[in-house]
């Protein structure tokens, strides 16, 4: 597997997981209904953002992140991200080796740790990759989050000093 800028021409195999993903309503706090120009708006950003895609030894994309300064100004010095594997390639360790490179990058970029602001307390799994990986949860904001079949959830904020 190689992690590479994610480019303009990886978004149409990027899109249809992304849309998968969002339309499911369970990990995202995006609009459901959201089209592909507005999903390619909040995905592929520009710097001091970076978009990355996981890719097969055939070019096939696996999975995407996208990692950012969480906030600006005094706070600039906090990044986030965001991942998403596309659901056909999972269980095979994309999640974890794109968090591994957002850690690494955060790190050469001279950030001081990583926040996640909203990981949905049902996606054990991302709760459990996000754990492993050194972050902690911060704390839980109860029933902030709709899910389409378990109703009101908390999310959780974590973080992992660099």
């Amino acid at each position: 597997m190689l992690i590479r800028e994610a480019t303009a021409a990886d978004w149409p195999a990027i899109w249809p997981f992304f849309h998968t993903i969002v339309a499911a309503g369970e990990t995202y706090a995006y609009p459901p209904d959201i089209d592909a120009a507005a999903g390619r708006e909040l995905w592929m950003l520009e710097p001091p953002g970076r978009t990355v895609v996981a890719v097969d030894e055939d070019g096939t994309v696996l999975g995407s992140a996208k990692m950012n300064p969480n906030h600006m100004g005094g706070a600039s010095h906090i990044a986030s991200a965001s991942f998403m594997v596309d659901p056909r390639h999972g269980r095979r360790g994309v999640g974890r080796a794109l968090g591994e490179h957002v850690l690494a990058w955060a790190r050469a970029e001279g950030y001081r740790g990583i926040q996640f602001n909203s990981v949905i307390e049902t996606n054990t799994a991302a709760v459990a990759l996000w754990q492993s990986l050194g972050f902690a949860i911060m704390t839980t904001i109860p029933e902030g989050f709709r899910h389409p079949t378990k109703g009101y959830v908390g999310f959780h904020v974590m973080h992992r000093k660099l």
